[in-house]
């Protein structure tokens, strides 16, 4: 099976320091890691905007998505506070990452630290049209837990 050229994501930094390309870990990974430019203490309880020094040119038809790395959040309590973030294919800023830090104790970022992953998808465009109403479904507007927290394997009394 023949595979597609992946699409080009164009780079630049900010300034003129050489901020490292986002990158994977390991081979397997769906995400590539990307670091901070800039030195930041989050108080638990804190979030804050972190610059990783930047710009993307995303291909049109593309987004790409900011979410956490698994590690800052099982270690340290650290996520990604609107996860998934999306950078859009038109957005030429600084690619910024808003961490908030979960856990008891402060959490220090360093320049260099890995602190998010992005992760690209293809968007899909739709049309909306109008309607007087929708279609009926056996969940019907039930939403926020209405189908309930246990497992399907056991029955909710």
């Amino acid at each position: 099976m023949t595979r597609a050229s992946p699409p080009a994501v164009r780079v630049a930094s900010i300034d003129a320091s050489a901020y490292p390309l986002p990158a994977q870990a390991t081979s397997g990974a769906a995400g590539y890691d990307v670091c901070s430019r800039e030195a930041l203490t989050l108080a638990p309880g804190a979030f804050g905007r972190v610059g990783t020094g930047l710009k993307l040119e995303i291909p049109h038809g593309y987004e790409g998505q900011v979410r956490p790395r698994s590690g800052l959040a099982a270690k340290h309590g650290v996520t990604v506070l609107n996860a998934p973030g999306t950078i859009d294919s038109d957005y030429r800023g600084e690619v910024c990452v808003i961490l908030i830090n979960h856990g008891r104790e402060p959490f220090a970022i360093e320049p260099g630290m890995r602190i998010a992953q992005l992760v690209f998808a293809p968007v899909t465009a739709v049309t909306f049209e109008r309607a007087e109403d929708v279609a009926a479904t056996r969940r019907g507007a039930g939403g926020f837990g209405s189908t309930g927290i246990l497992s399907m394997n056991t029955r909710e009394v």
